[in-house]
């Protein structure tokens, strides 16, 4: 990977960290190249039980598009007459969230400072987001002149509701730590100074977990948005047979029996 993101995997969990901490962790090219390969990775290899997605420095986790360089695109296209610029979410963002969002494996963001546009998407895009006091959230979009993407638009409603959702779009403000938790947003606050050891903490326990359930409860929880109770009810008929055929079912029943703590496969 670029030193724009730094990709580490030990023991089942692969750390992807934003490393523009000079920039506040901007998407340039580099760094969505980057972050969208790491995150493929991560998705892809077997041997990674869990993601912990976080960010260099103490100020951003991620402000989205960087657009210092994107000004310089815009002028390039309008030069040759073309859009190339706008290629950005088909080639990169929706990749890293369908990958954030979709894979077999649970995904822990650690938010250290301000998650705007982008940066809140893929915030969102995570199944659990361990938040520091000191942090901040902003959809941003609107006052550039644009509208949602990274996924903003399908997972902020989901999290807070349509009806603030669609407030939160039309008047971007910062979202302080606190109010993030309050609207779903934040699933854990912790200290700042605390928040790189917790996030880690959570996303190692994940890592150890049964994770083939956590998959089916990830597939379960998605499907179940967009489908009827009926149509619920037999898809997690399908999930629990998934689930109650794995190794670990077997380990956590004998472990249960045995009055012992189970050491799960992941199979």
């Amino acid at each position: 990977m670029a030193d724009t993101v730094l990709y580490e995997v030990s023991d089942g969990l692969a750390t992807i960290t934003l490393n523009r901490p000079e920039a506040m962790n901007a998407l340039n090219i580099a760094a969505k190249v980057a972050l969208r390969d790491a995150v493929e990775a991560a998705a892809g290899d077997d041997a990674v039980r869990a993601v912990l997605l976080t960010a260099a420095g103490e100020r951003s986790f991620c402000v989205g598009q960087d657009l210092k360089e994107h000004i310089g695109l815009l002028a390039s296209d309008r030069e040759t007459g073309s859009r190339l610029t706008m290629t950005t979410v088909k080639e990169h963002y929706n990749p890293i969230v369908r990958a954030l969002a979709g894979m077999r494996k649970p995904v822990v963001a650690a938010v250290n400072g301000v998650a705007a546009g982008a940066g809140l998407g893929f915030a969102l895009a995570a199944d659990y987001r361990v938040v520091a006091e000191t942090a901040a959230f902003n959809t941003s979009f609107a006052g550039v002149a644009l509208t949602a993407d990274s996924g903003i638009s399908w997972t902020l409603p989901r999290v807070v509701g349509p009806s603030r959702a669609t407030d939160l779009l039309l008047f971007p403000r910062n979202i302080g730590a606190q109010e993030a938790y309050d609207l779903g947003i934040a699933n854990r606050l912790v200290p700042a100074a605390e928040l790189r050891a917790e996030a880690e903490r959570v996303a190692r326990s994940l890592a150890e977990g049964p994770t083939v359930a956590y998959a089916a409860i990830k597939e379960a929880v998605a499907f179940g948005l967009a489908h009827s109770l009926e149509e619920t009810l037999d898809k997690e008929d399908e999930l629990q047979t998934r689930a109650g055929s794995s190794e670990d079912h077997a380990i956590a029943v004998q472990a249960f029996v045995n009055k012992e703590k189970p050491r799960y496969l992941g199979r």
